[in-house]
């Protein structure tokens, strides 16, 4: 199976978890893209809170009923894809760009599923780049403080500001995201507690102890894994 087939597969899969009356919080990317498209087959009754502008335009051309996230007291689930997924179920989210808005929707959600093909499983994270989304204002000398902050953390290097075809990168809420080739992350805690604390820094991708459960798609079939399954996992 292709990686685009076994993303097809979990985000079919991740979809039957969903029943009518729920409020769903809706990912951002490619395998949350076929989840999206999954969920608008079964027609359910059901409210979704989308966690970016391009995952809102994909559910509401599919007929999918959206709400924001302030005229809800809680999502019940939200589903939502990741860039590595390490030990503990230790995730770096980000590579889309909506970080801070899927960090928002995870926190307001009774429970977080993640989906992902194997090949997004690490032993270590910090491989796929650190994204850290900074407040404009001022971003150079939030970059140098935030070199610093992971120098702290014996992580040695200098965050690049994102582009995209000669262009920066503008998040949803109008804010840059710098990436951080971190190598790797040997305590991701320290880096969490280093990053928040660094002024104009508005978010960061380490999303820590936010999910108990993963949906894997392998080439045996997709997996509902739990914290202590991944070192099962070819690639974990």
């Amino acid at each position: 199976m292709s990686d685009d087939d076994l993303k097809q597969a979990v985000g079919e899969t991740a979809a039957d978890l969903v029943q009518s009356d729920m409020i769903v919080g809706l990912g951002t990317g490619t395998t949350s893209a076929w989840l999206v498209r999954a969920l608008a087959e079964r027609r359910l009754d059901i409210r979704c809170v989308a966690t970016s502008t391009t995952t809102a335009t994909l559910a509401s051309e599919l007929g999918l009923l959206l709400v924001d996230i302030d005229d809800v007291r809680e999502i019940d689930l939200t589903i939502d894809g990741a860039d590595e997924i390490g030990p503990d179920l230790t995730l770096i989210k980000g590579g889309g760009a909506a970080l801070l808005r899927e960090k928002l929707v995870w926190e307001a959600s009774r429970r977080c599923v993640c989906i992902a093909d194997a090949s997004k499983v690490v032993t270590t994270l910090g491989a796929f780049p650190l994204p850290i989304e900074v407040v404009p204002f001022g971003h150079t000398t939030t970059v140098r403080r935030i070199t610093g902050g992971l120098a702290d953390c014996g992580i040695l290097t200098a965050p690049r500001l994102r582009q995209k075809d000669g262009a920066v990168v503008i998040t949803d809420s109008g804010n840059l995201i710098y990436d951080a080739h971190c190598g790797a992350i040997l305590d991701p805690a320290s880096v969490e507690a280093a990053l928040k604390s660094i002024t104009g820094v508005v978010e960061h991708g380490l999303f820590l102890g936010l999910t108990k459960e993963a949906l894997i798609g392998t080439a045996l079939g997709v997996e509902h894994l739990g914290p202590r399954d991944f070192k099962d996992l070819p690639n974990g």
